[in-house]
């Protein structure tokens, strides 16, 4: 079957070059140069799309069990996150559950999911209402509440830690100046307080400060830190020595990378002369001048991993959504093709494709599906997770099809009261649509059709 597609192919292009021919013999030099062109370019992107394969064929066998396991509980945090958010906006805490359906694109919930199914499966978070008008409100528990509280100290004790990592991020840029929307999406990741936007990014002006620029507003550096342009693998090879000479310049860089393949990986000892000899190449430092590597050189490939993986060292997790990396890729001057190097280096970097969102994890920072050195905001977030009623099995979890959140029901103990409490609240008011920019910020972006866009590895 197979042979008989290439040789009808080669058939079809043969005629159409003969007829091509056949019509440049009566055309002008002009028209013809034109015919050509766009034979060219339609023959080349067939090509393309012919050869190239989806990025769960090329790395379904380097799947690692307990970060597949990692990414799952993260999925069921990350959606009772964004529903605590939009309710301590609110000015009592409370929302009508009908307006709260609106922000399902947000929370991330595929079809059929409802909102109000998934409130119901953690109790001890949320607690709905109804008023006189027979209109049901969601709010948070007492415990709730407490944990948000408890959030702020934790967030109000991480500033000085979100302040450094911000002014690294625009030392590594090659402007020294982010966007500020692609910023404000780490928000979450790193540790940022709810109000980044409106107050806290004007509190340091001796470290950043807001521009405007085309209406677009940016995020400045306005001081450099010659303490501060040091990677975290510099700083482990230091053996915990914190203090570094003001004159320090960042440059090439020959540390290694720290590696960890998972126990049932048999490859490699086919690939292991491979990996010394990248461990052994030289590399310029995320926070040296880059606008001279060339595009697609070994220089700029491994370049583009240090980058990846002092980001990935500033977040709480150690853990991205790939989508979040990739849209820094001109900032932070890096290959147009991002995730193929997070692929290729998959002994620093696992690349999970579970739901709609790839992520993008650092290896050397777990052990199994737990994560080494846990932060406060961390230990928080893990609160959060005891009270959804996650039961943290999965069954098969390494022959998924991609798209696993239409599974979300099995991730919650079924075994709760799930019969809402109804009290006397105010009557509903305005419920339409409430579009919230800071909500929008950590909403999904699509990372479009990107299984077609890499050669193998």
């Amino acid at each position: 079957m197979m042979i008989k597609h290439i040789i009808g192919t080669r058939k079809l292009r043969n005629g159409i070059i003969n007829g091509l021919n056949e019509i440049s013999l009566a055309c002008p030099p002009r028209v013809k140069d034109g015919i050509f062109q766009n034979w060219l370019a339609w023959s080349s992107q067939k090509r393309w799309m012919t050869k190239s394969k989806r990025v769960q064929d090329r790395s379904q066998n380097k799947r690692v069990h307990d970060l597949e396991i990692a990414t799952e509980r993260w999925k069921v945090i990350s959606k009772v996150l964004v529903i605590m958010e939009v309710l301590r906006k609110e000015p009592e805490q409370i929302i009508p559950l009908r307006r709260l359906e609106q922000y399902k694109q947000q929370i991330n919930l595929s079809k059929p999911h409802k909102v109000s199914d998934f409130i119901k499966k953690s109790p001890k978070l949320f607690e709905l209402y109804r008023d006189k008008k027979g209109v049901i409100w969601c709010g948070l528990t007492e415990k709730a509440e407490e944990l948000v509280k408890e959030e702020n100290r934790l967030l109000e004790a991480h500033t000085n830690k979100a302040v450094e990592y911000v002014t690294r991020l625009l030392m590594m840029s090659v402007d020294k100046r982010l966007p500020m929307d692609k910023v404000a999406h780490f928000r979450r990741d790193i540790g940022f307080p709810f109000d980044f936007r409106t107050r806290w990014v004007h509190m340091f002006p001796e470290y950043f400060r807001v521009v405007k620029r085309d209406d677009v507003e940016f995020l400045e550096l306005t001081s450099w830190n010659s303490s501060w342009a040091v990677t975290e693998i510099e700083k482990r090879a230091m053996m915990g020595i914190n203090y570094v000479s003001e004159s320090h310049s960042p440059g090439i860089l020959s540390l290694p990378f720290p590696m960890k393949f998972p126990p049932n990986f048999k490859k490699i000892f086919r690939i292991g002369g491979k990996i010394e000899h990248f461990q052994k190449r030289s590399y310029l430092s995320p926070y040296a001048d880059s606008r001279e590597l060339a595009p697609g050189s070994q220089e700029f490939d491994k370049r583009a991993v240090a980058v990846m993986h002092e980001i990935l060292s500033f977040t709480i997790e150690k853990r991205l959504v790939t989508d979040h990396l990739t849209h820094f890729r001109r900032e932070f001057v890096m290959p147009q093709k991002l995730m193929r190097i997070l692929l290729k280096h998959y002994g620093i970097f696992y690349v999970s494709e579970r739901g709609k969102r790839f992520s993008a994890f650092l290896t050397e920072a777990y052990e199994g599906s737990e994560l080494i050195d846990k932060s406060p905001l961390y230990l928080w977030k893990e609160k959060i997770l005891r009270l959804t009623g996650y039961r943290g099995r999965r069954k098969r979890i390494e022959s998924y099809n991609g798209s696993s959140d239409d599974e979300e029901d099995k991730l919650f103990d079924n075994n709760h009261d799930t019969k809402p409490s109804f009290l006397k609240v105010k009557d509903e008011e305005d419920v339409d649509t409430l579009e919230d920019a800071s909500l929008a910020e950590d909403s999904e972006m699509d990372i479009g059709d990107v299984f077609e866009e890499y050669k193998d590895t």
